[in-house]
């Protein structure tokens, strides 16, 4: 038996989960019923990611303390954790007594080891609202290529990386201002102390082989040290002695996996099972340690926390198991498109969250792959390989059981002594090895073309059986290597050959005559064994659905387990047939894009990039055509265009217009025409602060109109359609305000 603590990125408690999410949670709860199911000891916690400046703002936005509104994105989370059978031992807080206690602690003992360094520097400050700026709440011109509203930090155009300071005119996103510097005493982790260490564990660490490319790159490029501290106001824990000085979220946010553990502890539950947290955090050899990250984060996994834990003398991780970003219909998740799908969307609609456990699990492997979810795929997949492979396994059998011998498997079929030895002498050998660790690396993975086997000549049962049960040894180290693509392809297959063993044997012709009746319930009963073993091979990805198949093979008291691989269904009663599952509904697919293109709204605050909950890659959507309009609008000559003055603008302001729900008021600078304010009806698509900075094309001339909420003095432009939009037009790099468009 191993024992091993399992823990999933905090997801950032600023909003609700989306699909995007759930990709790394799925892979994750995978991997620990699987473990389980082996019989090793596993704890499974994880946390919200509750601190910083995101959280703080979007709380004084919505009007309470940020405690209040963390604790409702924490229920939120929780819930759907659940909903998709994310079956955490223990789910917390960063911010919480326990972390705050572990955080102090490994700060303090850092402090000790000659570790954290004071140091004084110039930071971008907001002085209308009184605070240091991060570099994501920054927001100018990028200084290599002049491309407007570009974070402080990197362009999104050019890829250029730079400081807020290089910004061209810089404007914060919180309040507008344009931010000044202010000097500030901060605190440094002295991670380049610690090189040699870092290098050491990772060459030791089990981590993607991508991934530890890009690690080795970074050590080799050498480590530098890192700021821990942050200035108030700012919601997290105060540094110890250091008052006004709060810790940077990448502190105590790893730190929260061992909070939740100690919390984990104190339980009812954890005293029961005896948990002893100072050696689960402290001795390496007492317990496995794997991270479950996203790919966006692997620099806070594979550098920083190692780093941290080594110098505070407490134990390193085993290793990271990294997923990669989630595109839907090949691009990345889009709000007009309705593909930006929250968790609580997609089971609204009704549909099976064990769906998406398997169709994610079908493009799962150890590397850090991205996942696109094909709506038309999805649905073909799962029609196919659960309803029409797998379950129609059992929908076919177990009739025969009870109409011709009571419902109860027979004492034994043709071929059932032989399978016994088999599993005897070859089965549960090899099983022992595989636990034993002689054998070490993953079996070779089935190449593309040896998908025909499906289609050979029906087996024998006997055969049949031995088949799957030489399949399982296979199947148990690909999900050990975390290989569920390659899993799902051997599931496939092997349903297909027990489908094609009842289809050439065809019990339904023996049923039909007395005398040859027991041979009916021979070839049920080999396909039902058979469909044991395959619920056995899917039960980490749909715990429900294999709950499900066990209450109707009468196994409700012997869960399905890998220790008991080789045991036959002899003797036993089963249960009605009752549907297992059903195919997907095309209108639930629909219903569910089309209240994602309702309810998603823009987030009012941005998330950093560098937060666990960042599970999207960091590119420009796909831009796709519009449809034409079905007519065009009547001509005109020159002389009409030329009556109409387009100048560019910048948006020097942006605010929300209270009792206006599409309204935003923009402050433009139109240059040598000077400012103008414009009612502009595109809130549904940009949070102001998004636009504050940017460059648009506005109609100068148009006569000013006065509304119930003040006057409008021209007209910004924007493209829309019936199903996108609207989307601001934005000038080429160069355009400057005031220019005049021809």
């Amino acid at each position: 038996m191993s024992r091993i603590l399992v823990t999933n990125a905090l997801p950032y408690a600023n909003g609700p989960l989306h699909l995007g999410h759930m990709v790394g949670y799925i892979q994750a709860d995978i991997w620990v019923r699987f473990q389980r199911m082996c019989g090793n000891d596993v704890v499974y916690v994880c946390a919200d990611d509750a601190h910083g400046t995101p959280i703080m703002l979007a709380a004084e936005k919505a009007g309470v303390s940020p405690e209040t509104f963390i604790a409702g994105i924490r229920e939120g989370h929780e819930a759907d954790f659940k909903a998709f059978g994310v079956a955490f031992d223990h789910y917390h807080s960063t911010h919480s007594a326990e972390n705050k206690a572990l955080s102090d602690d490994i700060y303090t003992r850092l402090d000790k080891a000659g570790l954290i360094e004071p140091r004084t520097i110039e930071q971008a400050y907001d002085p209308v609202k009184a605070m240091f700026l991060p570099e994501r709440y920054i927001k100018g011109e990028c200084p290599k290529c002049g491309t407007a509203d570009q974070y402080g930090d990197n362009c999104e155009n050019c890829g250029a990386t730079y400081s807020p300071t290089e910004l061209k005119n810089p404007k914060s996103v919180v309040s507008g201002a344009t931010p000044v510097l202010k000097e500030s005493e901060h605190y440094f982790f002295k991670l380049s102390d610690l090189q040699t260490e870092v290098q050491a564990w990772l060459g030791s660490a089990v981590v993607p082989s991508s991934v530890k490319a890009k690690l080795g790159e970074w050590l080799n490029a050498g480590l530098k040290d890192w700021d821990i501290s942050r200035d108030a106001p700012y919601f997290g824990f105060e540094i110890p002695g250091k008052p006004g000085k709060f810790f940077y979220v990448w502190l105590d946010a790893p730190i929260g996996y061992f909070a939740s553990l100690k919390a984990y502890c104190e339980t009812d539950d954890g005293k029961a099972r005896g948990l002893d947290f100072e050696r689960y955090v402290k001795d390496p050899d007492y317990a496995q340690l794997w991270h479950f990250i996203g790919k966006d984060i692997i620099n806070f996994h594979g550098l920083f926390w190692p780093a941290m834990l080594k110098g505070a003398g407490y134990r390193q991780p085993t290793g990271l198991s990294v997923n990669g970003y989630l595109t839907v219909n090949g691009a990345k998740m889009s709000k007009s498109r309705g593909t930006f799908i929250k968790a609580r969307t997609y089971l609204d609609a009704g549909l099976n969250p064990e769906y998406l456990r398997y169709y994610f699990a079908t493009l799962l492997t150890p590397e850090p792959t991205d996942v696109d979810l094909d709506l038309v795929a999805f649905k073909e997949i799962i029609d196919s390989h659960i309803v029409g492979k797998y379950v129609n396994i059992a929908s076919r059998c177990v009739g025969f059981i009870h109409s011709l011998a009571g419902g109860m498997l027979p004492s034994k079929f043709e071929g059932s002594d032989e399978v016994g030895a088999y599993v005897r002498e070859h089965v549960e050998p090899l099983i022992a090895m595989m636990e034993s660790g002689i054998i070490g690396p993953s079996p070779v993975a089935p190449k593309e073309e040896d998908a025909d086997r499906s289609a050979q000549a029906a087996l024998g049962g006997a055969a049949l059986i031995k088949y799957l049960l030489s399949s399982a040894i296979n199947i148990k180290g690909w999900y050990r290597d975390r290989n569920y693509a390659v899993c799902i392809r051997e599931f496939v297959i092997l349903s297909d050959k027990v489908n094609t063993y009842i289809h050439e044997n065809a019990p339904w012709k023996f049923a039909k005559d007395s005398a040859t009746q027991q041979q009916a319930v021979e070839v049920a009963t080999v396909a039902l064994n058979c469909f044991r073993l395959l619920t056995l091979f899917i039960k980490p990805i749909m715990p429900t659905l294999a709950l499900r198949a066990e209450q109707l093979l009468g196994l409700e008291r012997e869960p399905l387990s890998w220790n008991d691989l080789g045991k036959l269904m002899l003797s036993t009663p089963l249960n009605t047939y009752e549907s297992l599952a059903a195919r997907v509904d095309k209108d639930q697919v629909q219903s569910m894009t089309d209240a994602s293109k309702e309810d998603l709204a823009p987030s009012q605050t941005p998330a950093p990039a560098t937060k666990a909950a960042a599970t999207e890659p960091k590119t420009k959507p796909a831009v796709t055509a519009a449809p034409a309009s079905a007519e065009a609008s009547p001509t005109i000559n020159i002389d009409d265009f030329t009556k109409i003055d387009l100048r560019i603008a910048r948006i020097e302001n942006a605010e929300s217009v209270e009792g206006a729900d599409k309204l935003l008021k923009l402050t433009l600078d139109v240059g040598p025409l000077g400012k103008r304010q414009v009612f502009a009806g595109i809130k549904s698509a940009y949070p102001p602060e998004k636009l504050v900075g940017r460059l648009t094309v506005m109609v100068a001339n148009l006569a000013p109109r006065k509304m119930r909420f003040g006057m409008s003095e021209g007209m910004v432009l924007a493209a829309s359609n019936d199903e996108a939009g609207p989307f601001l037009l934005m000038p080429d790099d160069g355009a400057a305000p005031g220019m005049r468009v021809k």
